[in-house]
């Protein structure tokens, strides 16, 4: 049994996280008159930067770790180990990038408390999936996630897109979560317990339950999907991306995509673990296997067509969750490379974090100046942002895949483990569409560099300097950048904690 200091000590980020959501209300409530939306991003990125630091400090200090093991309580329901801390560090990260950015793009809002306590709720949920071990426990911090962020795309109340972009995300995200917890009461009613591992070993002996469990399966399959913006549960993204205030498109895509992989790999190693469920009859890998193919392909094709900038990152958050989809696709029975692939799509997620956060919030910046949001639109801005526009090329050209940047690396570690696994098809299909992506990419690159304005005075607007908003950009490319002579520890470390749960 874990003692209660030990408790505190191993959920200390995800109270850090909740703690600093109440502080944001509790100083919006007893001085409203004195709140400014300084303050609360200065909370708001010291809560989640001590997230951050409490991550490390667990691994750092043996608390938790591949050698040391989870640290399990609530009778098991909670689970802290070397992978959770790992998505947990995303998490702090993405926060801490979007709500220093957020001081600018909210400047003129006449009550910012919300939306950075949102933002800290929304997080607290993911850090909770993060370290779920049980079923129930998923769904409840999952619906802990999907509330505030429902809220956060509508959060422009005066502007239409957002509130319908709201609604949309509302209503699908309300169809999914039923069906997720229809397949959750599903398993339970096959195997009569919540918890990853007891799930785990009545998977292998289902005998007659098996195809209650296999239909329990699939619908948590569709939940995740959901989550992760995969097809054919997809749909809301351009839309709720499009609509949602530009930092908000950058948490979700980010953050809440990690979130939705935690759940992926922690449900899919623990709870139905590939061998005990192909003696089953259960599937998943195959079932992966088509959505990675399918999300990845049809995400690229169709960023390919887009010409608000928006958009396009909107359907290219979506051929990345394809990529990193082949973490689960390229699983195998018995595979030596298992927690290789895991870790490798682990390690892409975190650069995906801040090369993906980074573009987005570089859109923030031309909303802000009011530019527009086509390619067209982006035309010259080098020359009057010179700084802001290296930053977004170092995005670009890193979420193409192209050598030196930490996307390279993260997508050819991805690749090459999946070829390790025997999965030839699905790492040669990556590399197709990754070649494709390519196009859509060096069309941003192109405006801000190449093309000229349609007139002077187009770039007029640049002369106003968002300085926080330029703070989140650098440093997410800085971070991007660095990287690359860190990204041996980055992908040694995920595949040491994925390793661990095979």
């Amino acid at each position: 049994m874990v003692n209660a200091p030990t408790a505190v000590t191993a959920l200390l980020p995800v109270l850090l996280f909740a703690l600093t959501g109440l502080a944001l209300l509790l100083i919006d409530t007893i001085r409203p008159s004195g709140r400014s939306n300084t303050s609360m991003a200065v909370v708001s990125a010291l809560g989640s930067l001590g997230a951050l630091g409490a991550t490390a400090w667990l691994v750092v200090s043996g608390t938790v770790g591949v050698d040391a093991g989870a640290v399990r309580l609530f009778a098991d329901t909670i689970a802290v180990d070397t992978m959770a801390l790992f998505f947990i560090a995303i998490f702090a990260s993405v926060t801490a990038l979007v709500v220093v950015a957020a001081h600018d793009y909210f400047h003129d809002h006449a009550n910012p408390a919300a939306f950075y306590s949102l933002v800290l709720f929304a997080t607290t949920g993911m850090a909770l999936l993060a370290v779920a071990n049980s079923l129930a426990v998923v769904f409840v911090a999952l619906e802990m996630v999907s509330l505030p962020s429902y809220v956060l795309v509508a959060f422009l109340k005066q502007n239409r897109g957002s509130v319908e972009a709201g609604m949309k995300y509302f209503l699908v995200g309300a169809l999914s979560s039923a069906i997720f917890l229809f397949g959750i009461s599903l398993v339970y009613a096959a195997t009569g317990s919540l918890l990853f591992g007891d799930v785990a070993e009545a998977v292998g002996s289902l005998d007659g339950l098996a195809g209650v469990a296999g239909l329990g399966i699939v619908m948590i399959v569709g939940g995740v999907a959901f989550k992760t913006a995969s097809v054919p549960f997809h749909f809301w993204a351009p839309e709720a991306y499009e609509g949602a205030p530009a930092p908000v498109s950058a948490y979700l895509s980010s953050a809440s995509k990690a979130a939705g992989f935690v759940v992926a790999f922690q449900l899919f190693t623990e709870a139905f673990p590939v061998g005990a469920s192909v003696g089953a009859n259960i599937d998943w890998v195959l079932a992966f296997g088509i959505i990675a193919a399918v999300t990845m392909t049809l995400g690229n094709f169709a960023a390919a067509v887009q010409e608000e900038v928006k958009r396009m990152l909107a359907y290219s958050s979506i051929g990345h969750a394809g990529y990193a989809l082949i973490g689960l696709a390229a699983l195998s029975a018995g595979g030596q490379a298992n927690g290789t692939v895991m870790g490798a799509a682990m390690a892409h997620l975190l650069v995906y974090g801040f090369m993906n956060t980074g573009a987005f919030l570089f859109v923030a910046m031309a909303e802000r100046w009011g530019v527009g949001r086509t390619f067209a639109d982006y035309a010259g801005l080098a020359r009057r942002a010179p700084v802001a526009s290296t930053a977004m090329a170092v995005f670009m050209f890193s979420l193409a895949g192209l050598p030196p940047f930490a996307g390279f690396f993260s997508k050819y570690f991805l690749f090459q483990a999946a070829i390790d696994n025997g999965f030839v098809w699905l790492a040669a299909l990556g590399a197709v569409n990754s070649v494709i992506s390519l196009y859509y990419y060096s069309r941003v690159v192109k405006a801000l560099f190449i093309d000229d304005p349609d007139s002077p005075s187009a770039l007029d607007a640049i002369d106003v300097r968002p300085t926080a908003l330029y703070a989140a950009v650098v440093f997410a490319a800085v971070a991007t950048v660095l990287l690359l002579p860190g990204f041996g520890p980055v992908i040694e470390t995920a595949e040491a904690a994925a390793s661990a749960l095979f």
